[in-house]
């Protein structure tokens, strides 16, 4: 057996630490160390709008209502997360391997470039992975995300809530299934309504604004691999492949890159391939 190795997951928007859960298992039978996250504005620590809940569901309240996140910024997430870094590395003797779903490569990247030096690797499973200067909001627009479904499930104006919003306790069949096919193509409907149970509806607006801020001198000097999950509807394979050659270019060196025949969620549909590749990661 390998050295024991420690690994900090970063989830993505609207979803929490429970997100990794089927791949705890597969981590810690290797003899590894696996810590999930819950971002600041995530999990436990999010707060829901109140027409989220309201019955009978009033659409214009649930459209207009000011989001209770919309003031979590990328900085509290950073800190939040080298904090869970160095809480590892202390535990292990080691560098963490850091891995970031969706948006939480946005907090990989920023990690990555303020302690290289106590990072073993940064994984980007179908995560944002931008060059210096570019936000996510930015990312969204670029050609090669035009087959992006998320636009289709975003239920108020960001700049007016505060928060992308999602309405994780719709009961509208058309728009669930929108729902499912964005982010959990490739799961049953039992499945899926068991894994969105907890997600939280409000990410916060302005993180996705934030520009990414990454040196070759830093966030040059960390390994990093990207997993691509060729069927993702959220993140495209274009756009996803689009971002690996750029930061590839801006860094002079290259992303070792891992592929999925998945949709945007494989920590639910195939954790054991998954695992067997960040096992093989830490290797």
């Amino acid at each position: 057996m390998s050295q024991r190795k420690g690994y900090v997951f970063i989830h993505g928007a609207w979803h929490n630490s429970e997100t990794w859960r089927e791949l705890k298992p597969y981590l810690e039978g290797a003899g590894h160390v696996f810590h999930a996250v819950d971002l600041p504005g995530a999990g436990s620590n999010a707060a829901q709008p109140k027409s989220l809940m309201r019955r009978p569901f009033d659409p214009e309240a649930f459209r207009t209502e000011p989001s209770p996140n919309a003031d979590i910024t990328q900085r509290m997430r950073t800190d939040a997360v080298i904090a869970a870094v160095r809480a590892m590395n202390s535990e292990t003797g080691g560098k963490a391997i850091l891995v970031g779903h969706s948006l939480g490569g946005l907090t990989v990247s920023q990690v990555a470039e303020e302690i290289p030096e106590e990072i073993g690797a940064a994984v980007y499973l179908t995560a944002m992975l931008l060059v210096n200067g570019m936000s996510a909001r930015a990312m969204s627009k670029h050609v090669s995300m035009d087959e992006e479904m998320i636009p289709s499930v975003i239920c108020a104006s960001p700049r007016m809530v505060g928060a992308l919003r999602l309405n994780t306790r719709s009961e509208d069949a058309d728009y669930r299934a929108l729902m499912q096919e964005c982010f959990y193509g490739d799961v049953d409907v039992e499945t899926f309504d068991r894994v969105t149970a907890s997600l939280h509806c409000d990410e916060p607006a302005q993180v996705t604004g934030e520009p990414s801020t990454i040196t070759r001198e830093s966030f040059g000097r960390v390994p990093r691999h990207f997993i691509e999950c060729l069927h993702d509807r959220a993140i495209p394979i274009d756009g996803q492949r689009h971002m690996i050659a750029s930061v590839d270019a801006e860094m002079g060196s290259k992303t070792i890159v891992h592929s999925l025949a998945t949709s945007h969620s494989p920590f639910v549909s195939s954790p054991d391939k998954l695992s067997e590749i960040l096992i093989a990661i830490s290797d």
